[in-house]
């Protein structure tokens, strides 16, 4: 284990709309906010969306096992925003459910709101980003 103490920085409300694309909002945002380490909430619908639902089997590095749906989903999510390489790096994990079905997992690629998400972002006063490693085939954060 390792860590380090921080505090709470600038607090940001954020709403995307209909159609627009979660990551690429929020990387922007990042951007041009100059957002280096956060930590979100997130509640709202999306109409389409690629993730991670588990690896193949349990070893590391992992085989990831992709999934996807085009079909309205109320979601409830958590992540972080730290730099990898200079460049925002957004993880989030969600359960996205409608009345038929509910998937979890990390949402790396598609990411369409419907109708409206509302993200939380607590920014992070503390030194931190994201390294890849060969031994696990992720990036985790490194302070």
């Amino acid at each position: 284990m390792d860590y380090r103490k921080g505090s709470i920085g600038r607090v940001f409300v954020v709403r995307v709309d209909h159609g627009e694309d979660l990551l690429a909002e929020l990387s922007g945002l990042a951007l041009k906010e100059d957002i280096r380490s956060a930590f979100f909430i997130i509640l709202g619908a999306m109409g389409r969306a690629e993730l991670v639902t588990g690896p193949q089997e349990k070893v590391v590095p992992p085989a990831v096992v992709w999934s996807a749906f085009d079909d309205v989903r109320e979601i409830l999510g958590a992540g972080n925003i730290f730099r990898e390489k200079g460049a925002p790096r957004i993880h989030l994990h969600a359960a996205a459910g409608s009345s038929k079905e509910i998937t979890m997992g990390c949402i790396r690629k598609t990411a369409q709101a419907f109708m409206v998400l509302e993200i939380f972002i607590m920014e992070i006063d503390i030194q931190a980003e994201r390294v890849f490693s060969e031994k696990i085939g992720f990036s985790p954060v490194t302070f």
